[in-house]
């Protein structure tokens, strides 16, 4: 299923979705200028390797480059692939204007980039000895979307839905589309324990458990970073 649109109209312009989506790209434009024998090494130092990060909660700063640690940022701003990119960035716009909307541009970024460093340790946990670089939005996204479902649980998404080779729009409540997203992703996880998985790196690997991961963090920190607050002091869109 393809998520197009949500029916919850917002009355301000969410400059940091805005941001996230524009950095995205940028970070995949340069990402795309580079040849091969460059990509590898970026991706090595922008990129989340488990098995160094491990290394470096071990050890600790002083044996091993703070900009380990750095990663867990950076690689959230990093994608596999055109498709990669283009579905993250999808699902942001979709899913995270609402919630810059009700939490506050400072607050919605802030728990955006948390989400994102708590999916990272998610699949970082299930996989601390891999040696493939770890990056994309998904993590911090699935927050996004955790948050989202318990904040505006009736809302309709219009959503393309397969049905044989024809795809046929249709409006599903965001609980019911984001409770079988979030579904799909921790069975899945389940499914591919002993498979060596990470953010789109892999072939055919999919961070199951840094989306579900993020998705639980999410909705539980949604409530400290104003998911229920007062929306009456929102400055209308001009």
């Amino acid at each position: 299923m393809v998520p197009l649109k949500d029916d919850n109209p917002i009355r301000i312009t969410p400059y940091v979705t805005y941001g996230l989506i524009a950095l995205n790209i940028v970070c995949f434009l340069i990402e795309a200028s580079l040849g091969n024998g460059q990509l590898d090494p970026f991706l090595h130092q922008w990129a989340v390797v488990p098995e160094e990060l491990s290394a470096s909660f071990v050890l600790g700063p002083s044996a091993v480059s703070f900009n380990e640690w750095q990663t867990l940022i950076t690689s959230q701003f990093l994608h596999g692939g055109i498709l990669h990119l283009g579905g993250n960035m999808l699902y942001l716009w979709i899913f995270g204007n609402n919630l810059e909307e009700q939490m506050g541009r400072l607050r919605y970024l802030s728990f955006y980039l948390l989400c994102g460093i708590l999916a990272s340790l998610t699949q970082w946990f299930f996989a601390p000895l891999s040696t493939v670089p770890s990056l994309g939005a998904s993590g911090a996204i699935a927050g996004v979307m955790g948050a989202y479902i318990f904040r505006y649980p009736t809302i309709n998404i219009l959503t393309l839905v397969p049905l044989g080779i024809f795809f046929f729009p249709l409006r599903i409540p965001a609980f019911i589309y984001l409770g079988i997203w979030f579904l799909q992703q921790s069975v899945y996880g389940f499914l591919s324990l002993g498979t060596p998985m990470n953010i789109g790196m892999e072939s055919g690997g999919i961070a199951y458990w840094a989306h579900a991961g993020g998705f639980v963090f999410g909705a539980l920190l949604g409530p400290l970073f104003g998911l229920f607050r007062d929306g009456s002091d929102r400055t209308p869109k001009p």
